[in-house]
């Protein structure tokens, strides 16, 4: 098969059509702690930009902009998890420090037109960021207040998310007037190890409006719309695809998300991620194994295999060589064997 260029590869991979290999892919950026261990091991000091990283690993590359909500002028919590506002009067004194116009993010959108060139040319993925409609609401309230706020401050939660919700058009049109980025996540968050952290009825009463809003012009536009969420979120995807999400990462597997369960479930979604990370430091054969466990979902399609988050910092450089070793080899070989189903409709067949 002729090899595909970055951006061709992705788009291969998302539509369920054949690929010459998986994409290599870190999705999140690495810990600070990682590197700095990486630096006092075989990592170059020099080191330190993202995307220098990607093209010393040789990884490909996916270039972000994760757009701020906060103007500079906004006050910081006064600690992680803590919040800035816990009433009506507290929002509308803050909300001058909230939602930058885009003339205000100015200095973002040369950006964007000088890594839109490399994307015509197939060398890079863009995609962006904007932060969802549960995950914004807390850092405004703090962690434990927000969650009380959906039966306390019902018209609080609506009045964020509606005014987030029209903000979050203005940047979209803004971006996709420079061009067309290749898909787009949603920080949510709003899973942990058992499960979403609120109900259904909370998702459709206070969430789904706004992302009825805000989804169908990233499809307007060409911009594949997925979620961002740590832990299970088995329970939660159903919701999200009803409201047009078209795919979810990281997939963590230490919360118990299953791949294989999710594939019959949902099998038009495209997922990010999944690798266990707490196999990176436990030798060849538990990597190995891993790569196994995701390969015949990766064959079909709708999976870019990569980290279920940011590399701890108990994996050394040479066991991240020894992963990104691995990594080539089954992105190889998922290739192969995708290529070798030509004539078969990927969504039919059943690997497992």
């Amino acid at each position: 098969m002729t090899p595909m260029t970055t951006r061709e590869r992705f788009h291969a991979v998302m539509n369920f059509q054949l690929f010459d290999r998986l994409p290599l892919l870190e999705w999140a950026v690495w810990w600070n702690q990682t590197i700095d261990r990486w630096h006092s091991e075989e990592l170059p000091a020099n080191l330190t930009d993202r995307y220098d990283l990607y093209r010393h690993f040789g990884l490909d590359i996916y270039w972000q902009d994760w757009l701020p909500v906060r103007r500079t002028t906004c006050p910081n919590p006064a600690a992680h998890g803590a919040g800035i506002i816990t009433s009506m009067d507290d929002y509308e004194r803050i909300r001058p420090h909230l939602y930058p116009p885009v003339e205000e993010l100015a200095k973002r959108w040369p950006n964007w037109t000088q890594w839109a060139g490399r994307q015509q040319q197939g060398e890079v993925v863009l995609w962006f960021t904007l932060e969802g409609f549960f995950w914004f609401p807390r850092t405004l309230l703090g962690i434990e207040p927000h969650l009380y706020a959906f039966y306390d401050q019902p018209e609080l939660m609506h009045r964020i998310n509606s005014d987030l919700a029209a903000w979050h058009v203005r940047i979209i049109e803004k971006i996709c007037s420079l061009c067309t980025p290749d898909f787009m996540t949603f920080a949510e968050d709003l899973s942990y190890n058992n499960g979403p952290m609120l109900s259904r009825e909370q998702f459709d009463t206070f969430l789904k409006p706004y992302y009825a809003q805000v989804v169908p012009l990233l499809k307007q536009f060409g911009v594949i719309p997925l979620v961002d969420s740590d832990g299970d979120i088995t329970i939660a995807a159903p919701w999200f695809e009803e409201v047009g999400i078209e795919g979810i990462l990281p997939l963590e597997r230490q919360a118990g998300v299953d791949i294989v369960k999710l594939r019959i479930t949902h099998p038009r979604m495209k997922f990010i991620g999944h690798f266990d990370k707490m196999t990176m430091n436990r030798g060849e054969a538990a990597m190995r194994a891993e790569f196994e466990r995701l390969l015949p979902t990766a064959v079909q399609g709708g999976l870019l295999i990569s980290c279920d988050h940011q590399t701890p910092p108990g994996v050394s450089y040479r066991e991240y060589q020894h992963y990104l070793k691995l990594f080539r080899h089954y992105a190889a070989e998922a290739g192969r064997m995708s290529t070798g189903l030509t004539g078969t409709r990927k969504g039919d067949i059943h690997l497992y």
